[in-house]
């Protein structure tokens, strides 16, 4: 091959320790050297970056998440900007939440929405400035997107991937950690707020978001491919003395906490009300702008969905931990005659709570809760039924907090 082609060996450092290649197609976060110096054991790519997954097991990094404070490399969350005169009309236009709601140093959680109501990406939405927005990505190619909508939209606007990558800081303790980082100040933001801040001479923006279900904040560093691994030594070198552990994404805590992944829960072919977001929070039909799918939402809520994200308990053994490699493929769901209806889309043993539990999509008419179902779990055909979710903390005082 004419490309240069890294090789690096397993931080397990084990004869059976599998050997990575690293293309340069394939980028690295600003984090990455920084990061896997902790010993990652498995990588997945996302947005076209090696993104760590798993450093120790999925049980002992979820007990460092909801008993302790946690770091996670999530650079590969790339950060498109909107900017220019018209960034707020474009924004508007983008997502169907209303951007009227979302002041300057506010964040929000959308869904980009396509003509067909489906959902393309569902990014966390940061306010920067009066006319500069910053989507922090989930897995997929929106800023190419957003560029094809530019073209013949008649508005003064920039679009561009901007070099900026953030940390997460998660857990109970993060607090503490976060105290020490950047003073009391950081105790006055609210939850789905930001500020800017400075740390050793780094411009960085901080929120008080994550993907744990837990107290967390992201630290969003500015010229990251120059300070990334300054900042990351700043971080944890603040996070020793309160027991701090690098983890990657903990889906054990977000599936407890009714998180949604994108590509697993979410996907082009999947609408914001079959997942029970499209009520006036993240689609909102009430006013009269505009935005990218809007005439397919206002029919799919006129005449309902046909099919429902539901949350399921799964009977049995152990459905596996989600990152230790159980869940390779979807589990079918089947009605109790043995007719296959719908798939699993996520699913993890708690650990807390002792069940399997997870996310099933299903016809509506196999959405009330008690309705008795059978998953082909990695295990075997297991019993299951549907009930509430999220399964844990439902009203979000935990991240709240």
């Amino acid at each position: 091959m004419s490309q240069a082609i890294e090789s690096i060996q397993s931080t397990q450092n084990t004869p059976s320790a599998p050997e990575i290649l690293l293309y340069p197609r394939i980028r690295k976060s600003p984090f990455f050297y920084a990061s896997r110096r902790h010993g990652v054991r498995k990588y997945s790519v996302y947005n076209h970056h090696y993104h760590p997954r798993l450093y120790t097991d999925p049980v002992d990094e979820y007990w460092a998440l909801v008993q302790g404070v946690t770091l996670w490399d999530v650079g590969v969350e790339r950060q498109i900007e909107i900017s220019g005169p018209d960034a707020f009309a474009f924004t508007q236009r983008l997502v169907p939440r209303d951007m009227r709601h979302c002041q300057v140093g506010q964040c929000k959680y959308v869904f980009v929405t396509a003509p067909d109501g489906g959902i393309l990406n569902d990014p966390v939405l940061l306010r920067i400035e009066e006319n500069r927005f910053w989507l922090s990505l989930a897995d997929s190619d929106i800023l190419l997107w957003c560029r094809g909508l530019a073209v013949n939209a008649g508005l003064d606007v920039t679009l561009q991937e901007v070099d900026v990558a953030p940390v997460q800081v998660q857990g109970p303790k993060a607090k503490a950690v976060m105290v020490d980082l950047f003073g009391e100040a950081v105790l006055g933001m609210p939850y789905y707020h930001l500020m800017e801040a400075e740390l050793d001479g780094m411009s960085v923006v901080i929120s008080r978001t994550g993907y744990s279900g837990e107290i967390g904040y992201e630290i969003y560093l500015r010229e990251a491919s120059r300070f990334g691994e300054a900042l990351w030594q700043r971080v944890f070198e603040a996070g020793r003395p309160h027991g701090m552990q690098v983890i990657g994404p903990c889906h054990i805590r977000r599936i407890e906490g009714g998180i949604l992944a994108f590509g697993c829960d979410i996907w082009y072919d999947t609408n914001p009300f079959e997942v029970g977001m499209g009520y006036d929070w993240m689609v909102d039909l009430r006013g009269d702008d505009d935005f990218i799918g809007r005439a397919a939402l206002e029919r799919i809520k006129a005449e309902g969905v046909t099919r429902k994200l539901v949350g399921v308990e799964i009977d049995g053994p152990s459905v596996g931990y989600f990152t230790d490699g159980s869940m390779i493929d979807v589990f079918p769901v089947f009605d109790a005659d043995g007719e296959r209806i719908g798939k699993v889309t996520s699913a993890t043993r708690s650990p807390r709570q002792e069940r399997n539990i997870g996310y099933a999509m299903v016809p509506v008419e196999y959405a009330e809760l008690g309705t008795a179902l059978r998953i082909e779990a990695n295990t075997g055909l297991q019993e299951a039924r549907v009930v509430e979710k999220p399964f844990h903390d439902p009203s979000k005082e935990i991240p709240k907090g």
